[in-house]
């Protein structure tokens, strides 16, 4: 039974990946379904002389309120915080975080500590947007760099003065989420209106009834009413209604980064019938400077002459004719076989969507 499971898994794995489809998982999320970002101030201790110095005046102040609190009173003026740095801390809570939950923290110095390895981080409360305690934080940092060495001598490994505290933090009530009730709507990763119709169309097939269960209200956004065979189960609604494949559908785009001369577009990208013409000017002004020495007894005086040359250089046209039906991928090969830098290519895609002969968008970065 299971070998027949898996070969069936298998057989519509491969089905999608012909297909080009994507599971409903992918495309789209549940609306009120996300994590929440939580933020905390904290204190990382027993750091090696690497912790904050006199100039990080709340850290010390931190150490004192927070020993005032445990019946040591030690004013902030009375001692050094070598081994101690204020640190900023930060986590994602999940979706339906359930009290006791183990969750990740990041841990970053704020003053002018220059290495967290080996700290530990004292009791922390992680609060929300609403200014809510949804966690604490405590346990030992962990750094993915090092610095050896002092003064001008010394060897820094990736980045020391941020860390994570692997299952640090820990839920203490339960996360805000919403409630799965009979109706649900998935949101697009993707906005784009054939693909929300295509999911709405997908999932009335997948569960017939009278009244469809799916409907497209926008680009971005499906609604889906529970089927009466599910209810008070959204959940296991939720879980077979993911596993739906879909294909998805975009405009067609061409993304081009002039800083880095990278572009990237798809193979289906079509061109008009077009002619392009290119070729390079280059203009060169060189000075150079000369000495003008009188001769022997003269009255005169040396001085110094600048001359300036200037040149200009003008490369052969390059050509390059397009048919009908032609697409990018055309092009660029084209190009490439004539010598054409991605500076060029990218130059030659604006003009050519400043000419409507391109059939895409074309974003530039």
């Amino acid at each position: 039974m299971r070998k027949r499971i898996a070969a069936l898994a298998a057989l519509a794995a491969v089905t999608v990946a012909q297909l080009g489809a994507a599971r409903l998982k992918e495309l789209t999320s549940v609306e009120g379904v996300r994590e929440n970002q939580l933020v905390g101030y904290g204190l990382v201790v027993g750091l090696a002389g690497t912790g904050d110095r006199k100039q990080s005046v709340f850290s010390a102040q931190s150490l004192s309120n927070m020993l005032e609190r445990m019946g040591v009173s030690v004013p902030s003026t009375k001692f050094t915080v070598n081994n101690t740095a204020a640190v900023m801390i930060t986590a994602s809570l999940p979706a339906f975080a359930q009290p006791g939950m183990q969750i990740d923290a990041t841990v970053a110095a704020i003053g002018d500590a220059n290495n967290l390895q080996g700290g530990i981080l004292l009791l922390t409360s992680l609060r929300g947007a609403d200014n809510q305690v949804y966690a604490v934080a405590q346990g030992p940092v962990v750094t993915g760099g090092f610095v050896a060495g002092k003064s001008g001598n010394s060897q820094t490994v990736n980045h020391p003065t941020v860390g994570r505290a692997p299952g640090g933090a820990s839920v203490e009530p339960a996360a805000p989420s919403v409630a799965l009730g009979s109706v649900i709507r998935l949101q697009l990763r993707q906005p784009d209106f054939t693909t929300s119709a295509r999911i709405a169309e997908a999932i009335n097939a997948a569960f017939p009834q009278q009244v469809p269960a799916a409907e497209p209200e926008n680009s971005a956004t499906v609604r889906v009413s529970v089927p009466p065979r599910f209810a008070g189960r959204a959940t296991q609604f939720l879980s077979e209604m993911e596993s739906l494949a879909v294909e998805a559908d975009s405009a067609t785009r061409v993304v081009v980064n002039e800083r880095t001369g990278t572009i990237v577009l798809g193979k289906n990208v079509h061109i008009q019938p077009v002619a392009i013409l290119h070729g390079n000017l280059t203009v060169q002004i060189q000075t150079t400077y000369a000495v003008s020495q009188p001769g022997p007894m003269a009255q005169g005086t040396t001085e110094v002459v600048p001359q300036t040359t200037v040149t200009g250089k003008q490369d052969s046209a390059r050509n390059v004719v397009l048919q009908q039906g032609a697409t990018v991928e055309d092009l660029v090969r084209a190009l490439a076989a004539i010598g054409s830098t991605p500076r060029d290519v990218i130059a030659i895609l604006q003009n050519l969507r400043s000419a409507g002969a391109l059939e895409a968008e074309l974003e530039v970065m």
